[in-house]
């Protein structure tokens, strides 16, 4: 195993013994030192620490409280305490609340550095009993997503040959079709399964924060920057990274994260020291990127470099021999979580499940199923128990929703409304409810349904609620 990239946090108040410590442990591993608590918080938030070396008196602080703070973040490294000798029982404690080991003073710095090596080793046995253990419970590889449908065939073939090499991917497909399960499926088949997989939800952020969120930033980079964060790069650096919705991420952008995969270097904000990364970059977009491309929005090198293979997500509508194989698999899923036995759809209900056509995809799906179950009490899950644009037989009027597929000009909402009931802005209010009631109110996943921006959306709803005010008045 190679210490040097290895981290270590030498924590001390007396500077030259850390100095020193520093001085005789360089030459193995990656050194920080700190002189108190407060120091060694920055480094802990800042850097990816293996090790904390931390003497017990630190001034009138108390170096257990360290090895507890240092063992609440979400990386918890491994935490060494040194003691004056006969302190035994105090290091006997600091094992106690989560220590690794203990080192009495005057420290030999040749058996020192075997103990930092031997829990160094530790930690990285226990990560992969972790990882091992993940896998067992999440199911790696393609055996967690349902289909056995002919449209789907082609997805699995691909993910199967895509996933051992390094080459990027573009994940393409409505909304709710699976795609992040398909980019999980990818990393776990590929040939890093135990390295880290790390998602970004690119539309959630805006211009600054993505860049940072990305590439990390050193402290004052920026107004708010008080500390150095690492960027979801350096978090994903050996394993795979996946970029959701990359269609939304601003031109600067696109032209850092061209450096990145082209280059396999990032910067952190406010710095101009490269970076190298070892990172499978993974996207996903459910807007047309080639469109894009020929309006200028997205750049053409970046969507090359990013759709080395593409995979494109079936709509549901196009694989509902799925349906019932998919319903079946929420039922158990939600029957389980709601602590109720295992129920079944009417025929009725499963009939008007497959009439469908299913415009949120797999994840409106499972919505309704989650519903059914949550509303039936006992017996079997009928249309009553169904979501109310199920319900009421309203299913034509979804197709006609962005990413819908009306098969027919008499699908129309005017079909079953009076004919003074057409008029665009009833209309138009009928379908923004119905995208907020299948997202359970979450507006910017309504608006990604209605093929409209969040702020659309906003000013949309501002329009609603004044209308139906001045109704009520």
């Amino acid at each position: 195993m190679d210490f040097f990239d290895k981290v270590v946090l030498i924590v001390d108040d007396e500077k030259h013994t850390r100095e020193g410590l520093r001085m005789s442990l360089e030459d193995e591993f990656d050194i920080y030192v700190a002189a108190n608590i407060r120091e060694a918080s920055e480094v802990l938030k800042s850097e990816s620490v293996d090790v904390v070396l931390t003497d017990l008196r630190l001034g009138g602080e108390n170096g257990m409280d360290l090895i507890d703070l240092a063992l609440s973040t979400s990386r918890p490294p491994v935490c060494l305490l040194m003691t004056a000798f006969g302190s035994e029982d105090v290091a006997v404690e600091a094992m106690k609340r989560g220590a690794y080991d203990y080192i009495s003073k005057p420290l030999n710095i040749d058996e020192l550095e075997i103990v930092i090596k031997r829990a160094i080793k530790s930690r990285s046995t226990e990560a992969e009993v972790h990882a091992l253990k993940v896998q067992v419970n999440e199911r790696f590889g393609l055996e967690n997503i349902i289909g056995n449908s002919r449209a789907m065939q082609p997805v699995f073939e691909k993910v199967r040959q895509v996933a051992p090499t390094k080459a990027t991917v573009l994940i393409e497909g409505e909304s709710g079709t699976g795609k992040e399960m398909i980019s999980k499926a990818i990393h776990n088949l590929s040939g890093r399964p135990r390295a880290k997989m790390v998602t970004v939800h690119c539309a959630a952020l805006s211009e600054q924060l993505l860049e940072s969120e990305l590439f990390g930033h050193e402290r004052g980079s920026f107004t708010g920057a008080s500390e150095r964060r690492i960027g979801r790069f350096e978090e994903a650096n050996g394993g795979t990274l996946f970029l959701d919705e990359i269609g939304e991420i601003d031109s600067s952008t696109q032209v850092k994260l061209l450096r990145a995969i082209g280059e396999r270097t990032i910067e952190r904000l406010g710095s101009n020291k490269p970076i190298k990364i070892d990172v499978r970059v993974v996207t996903a977009t459910n807007k047309n990127l080639l469109q894009m491309v020929k309006e200028g929005t997205f750049r053409d090198d970046l969507y090359f470099r990013i759709n080395v293979v593409s995979i494109t997500m079936p709509p549901l509508r196009e694989r509902k021999e799925d349906i019932v194989l998919l319903v079946d698999a929420f039922l158990r899923e939600f029957c389980e979580e709601n602590g109720k036995k295992k129920q079944e759809l009417t025929t009725e209900a499963m009939q008007r499940l497959l009439s469908y056509e299913w415009p949120g995809n797999v994840r409106e799906l499972r919505t309704a199923i989650e519903h059914g179950v949550v509303m039936c009490s006992s017996g079997k899950i009928g249309i009553r128990h169904l979501p109310p644009f199920l319900r009421e037989g309203r299913a034509h009027e979804m197709l006609l929703l962005p990413g819908g597929n009306s098969s027919s000009q008499n699908d129309s909402p005017g079909t079953s409304e009076p004919t003074d009931d057409l008029n665009l802005a009833r209309m138009e209010m009928r379908y923004l409810r119905m995208a907020l009631d299948r997202t359970d109110g979450n507006r910017t996943e309504a608006a990604k349904l209605l093929g409209i921006s969040r702020r659309t959306m906003q000013r949309k709803i501002k329009e609603l609620e004044e209308s139906e005010a001045k109704a009520v008045s």
